[in-house]
């Protein structure tokens, strides 16, 4: 297993080529700032494969060359040095690698017991102030499972008990000490939202404490922004300042700013405000997602993404026509009321309308293993409504709509020049349920190979570890 170098941000952001962030307001500074820098390699040619490239592309016999981990070129008969490591791939697959918008990994690890639960800090209904990035356990043996799916990057979340449960981290899934060393530079942070029967469950009941229905739920996203708004007014620079939504008195139910003191509540709930943060949101029911997009016109946040939503199909239009992203589910539906009214077509019908953003996501340790075979149930639920679904476009919501999502479609989640050399070598079609990931590439390095054991990274955690067969 290689350690990564653990280098200062803009170090990390030099060696691999990218351009930082634009300065984002006062409220998103970081002060645990990643120190990821990817592993110097050979180049690699990987020829002779049917290359999906996560735009809506399929290649027949063509060639990937990664060389300073990043994409060189994608085509035809391409020409690498002399020294490059050459993967004849025929008869094989090549995707981008899967990137995962909703895992609980690192913060619900592996052994599920309850020193372990670190996903939701169920203290108050509002958690803004808490990062899941801090709840991260690097030893997680779940990352290494995920890596032999494909999984080269995912986002990190708290859990959804709260209306809002904190801020959520994107990760690349690479062997790691600290989280920081995971922590994908430059990527934007994700405000974790929740809305229904989770927020309800923990604080109604006769427990004393709000909300208790639906409509507390609202009220309590209403107060949380207004505070937030108001602690805009009053601390940001002039230039960032956006007009304050409410002219009356600091006085009254929404008065929950601190007068000028630093909040870290109210830090991520005015990133989120100014557009620095992505708002993420657990959301099942339609009449729910349109309330959600009317709280986000009323405070003037940009929602990134529905979670689960197995209602999305009801308003697609909307989502597409918003630039809304739905990361749902291929068939898990049914378990709670919200839950009811799930389609096994969703995902087909959310990616229908033009602009449209369907991701496939998980919220699950063992579903992050097999991402590509719960977008191939989508194809065949989708081929049994007369709905065809070819396989480069079903890429399409493993790769690049989850990093749109994330906001990190400019440097992964596509095989294009310059863009981050996150690959998989498949064994045949990713959709088939004979499919394996055979070797996996992040930032042009190999860090993956199903037939060397070398190339397995093993979690410190399972160092002695009894291994079945």
């Amino acid at each position: 297993m290689h350690k990564l170098l653990s280098v200062g941000v803009g170090l990390a952001l030099f060696s691999i080529g990218l351009t930082p962030a634009p300065a984002a307001s006062r409220f998103v500074q970081d002060p645990y700032p990643s120190t990821y820098a990817p592993i110097a390699s050979a180049p690699v040619l990987i020829h002779n494969a049917t290359v999906l490239t996560g735009t809506g592309t399929r290649l027949d016999n063509a060639d990937v060359l990664l060389q300073d981990g990043r994409i060189r070129a994608v085509g035809s008969a391409l020409q690498a040095p002399a020294h490059a490591v050459r993967i004849d791939a025929a008869g094989k697959w090549v995707t981008p690698g899967i990137i995962d918008v909703h895992s609980h990994l690192g913060v619900y690890p592996s052994p599920g017991v309850s020193a372990h639960s670190d996903g939701n800090e169920m203290t108050a209904p509002v958690t803004a102030n808490v990062w899941a990035e801090h709840s991260v356990w690097p030893q997680d043996p779940g990352f290494a499972a995920a890596l032999a799916g494909g999984v080269t990057a995912m986002q990190v979340l708290p859990g959804s008990a709260n209306l809002v449960g904190g801020r959520g981290v994107t990760l690349k899934n690479v062997p790691a000490t600290t989280y920081q060393a995971m922590k994908f530079p430059g990527a934007p942070w994700g405000l974790k939202m929740a809305c229904g029967e989770n927020p309800k469950r923990v604080y109604g009941g006769g427990k004393g404490v709000a909300p208790g229905t639906r409509m507390g739920n609202v009220a309590g996203y209403r107060a949380a922004f207004i505070d937030a708004s108001e602690y805009i007014a009053k601390n940001a620079p002039k230039k960032q300042q956006k007009k304050r939504w409410f002219s009356g008195s600091d006085k009254g139910d929404s008065a929950g700013d601190t007068g000028g003191k630093r909040d870290l509540k109210l830090d991520t709930l005015a990133g989120a405000i100014q557009g620095d943060i992505r708002v993420h949101i657990h959301c099942y029911r339609a009449d729910e997602m349109a309330t959600m997009l009317d709280l986000s016109k009323e405070f003037g946040f940009k929602i990134a993404a529905f979670h689960h939503a197995v209602e999305a199909y009801k308003l697609s239009d909307r989502l597409a026509a918003e630039g809304v992203c739905g990361a749902l589910w291929a068939d898990w539906w049914g378990f709670k009321m919200e839950a009811f009214d799930g389609i096994q077509d969703n995902i087909a019908l959310v990616d229908r309308p033009a602009n449209s953003c369907a991701i496939v996501h998980s919220d699950s340790p063992e579903g992050i293993q097999r991402l590509n075979q719960e977008a191939a149930k989508v194809i065949a639920n989708a081929r049994r409504a007369g709905i065809e679904i070819a396989p480069e476009r079903a890429m399409m919501w493993l790769s690049y709509n989850a990093a749109r999502s994330l906001g990190v479609e400019k440097q992964t989640g596509s095989l294009e020049a310059g863009k981050m050399g996150d690959v998989v070598v498949w064994n045949g079609s990713p959709f088939s349920s004979y499919a394996q990931a055979e070797q996996v590439f992040i930032d042009g390095h190999q860090v993956y190979d199903r037939r060397d054991a070398r190339r397995q990274p093993l979690s410190d955690f399972m160092l002695g570890q009894e291994v079945g067969p």
